[in-house]
């Protein structure tokens, strides 16, 4: 997936200068162990360490749910985290899509969610994208929601999420391995442009609580933006390698 986030990072130029404002990924897994895996109702993911693993950021550390990769990377204003009803909810890191880890939780009850908040002052043609997986008994229907104060939320779209891995799953998901089909595109309303903070979440509507041991995971989620004309000189081709992705992937949430 490091090589996939690199290409993307190169060809951002052919894609109407197309970059990416924020990119999270897991790049170091979760405490583990007897005792030691997080539990309660949220969870934000640990400190992001550049290692031999995370080449892009080869001496970075980031601050605990801040964009590994993007204009945004390690900005504290930007956050992943997750929230639950159940204190019970675990947090572990298996592998992502065609990355090292991902971020998922059990447990899930109605109106439990993943969120990113981040700054997009300054941003147009916001777009987002992420890969969401679930477990045989973890929770599918799903909502993508949007607020600009953190408390009134609008529905922007709902869908469905694939099962990694068991009988009629489309496949598994693994370190080396890249699957589209669990990945979604969305272009965001011009009223999520230019926002001190901006709250996307990815809420379960589920009608009913899922099994305790239902799992539901997260990853590679990004927001890429298009800057004005006059921007586009600014960035350059230095900001290709920095930030820049054409994410020509994804299957398109209706």
């Amino acid at each position: 997936m490091v090589a996939f986030v690199a290409t993307l990072l190169i060809s951002s130029a052919s894609v109407q200068a197309q970059t990416t404002l924020a990119l999270w990924q897991i790049p170091v897994p979760f405490p583990a162990g007897t005792g030691l895996v997080p539990t309660g109702t949220a969870y934000i993911v640990p400190n992001q360490t550049g290692t031999a693993q995370w080449p892009l950021s080869p001496a970075a550390a980031y601050a605990a749910g801040t964009p590994t990769l993007g204009i945004l990377a390690g900005n504290t204003s930007s956050i992943l985290s997750a929230f639950h009803t159940s204190t019970a909810s675990a947090y572990t890191s298996p592998s992502g899509n065609g990355s090292l880890y991902s971020f998922p939780s059990n447990n899930w009850q109605p109106n439990d969610y993943y969120q990113v908040v981040l700054p997009t002052t300054g941003q147009t043609n916001l777009t987002l994208t992420w890969d969401q997986a679930r477990s045989s008994t973890g929770p599918s229907a799903f909502a993508l929601q949007m607020s600009t104060d953190g408390s009134s939320f609008t529905q922007l779209t709902t869908y469905s999420v694939l099962q990694s891995g068991g009988g009629g799953a489309p496949g598994t998901w693994n370190t080396g391995t890249y699957n589209p089909l669990y990945s979604s595109t969305f272009a965001l309303p011009s009223t999520a442009e230019n926002q001190a903070n901006l709250f996307l979440r990815f809420t379960n509507v589920t009608g009913s609580a899922s099994a305790p041991t239902g799992s539901n995971r997260i990853d590679t989620i990004a927001i890429t933006t298009v800057p004005e004309p006059a921007a586009v000189a600014l960035f350059g081709a230095g900001i290709a390698g920095l930030a820049g992705a054409g994410w020509v992937r994804r299957r398109r949430v209706r």
